[in-house]
């Protein structure tokens, strides 16, 4: 058995209040997979269960060290999931408002990478 790609798909999150990278990463990845559907692992892949696809996530995001990876992950649906995180993404500069808890007037951005993956 080899593990084949299914598909990828590629997202962005931004925290606008907050500057929260967990947020933000999480956004990304919804992003990704906000619409798609994925009948191959069905019909082509020939899965039982959705919980049998591998799903890798790979973030870039200001702050990488302060996501939380469970938060991240829960925004999947099913399979097997793995994240890495790596510094990147972007910060603008926004405006801080203090009724949101802004630390500062940082605008943090991801860019998400979700890749299935069957074993097939």
């Amino acid at each position: 058995m080899a593990l084949k790609r299914l598909i990828i798909e590629m997202g962005m999150g931004i925290d606008q209040h907050g500057q929260d990278p967990t947020v933000a990463a999480a956004r990304a990845v919804r992003n990704a997979i906000a619409h798609n559907a994925l009948p191959g692992v069905w019909e082509v892949a020939g899965l039982d269960n959705p919980d049998q696809m591998i799903v890798e996530v790979q973030i870039a995001v200001p702050y990488a060290e302060q996501v939380r990876e469970a938060e991240v992950l829960a925004v999947l649906p099913f399979g097997q999931k793995m994240l890495t995180v790596i510094a990147g993404g972007m910060i603008v500069q926004g405006r801080a408002i203090a009724s949101l808890n802004d630390k500062n007037d940082e605008m943090l951005v991801a860019i998400a990478s979700v890749t299935v993956l069957v074993d097939i």
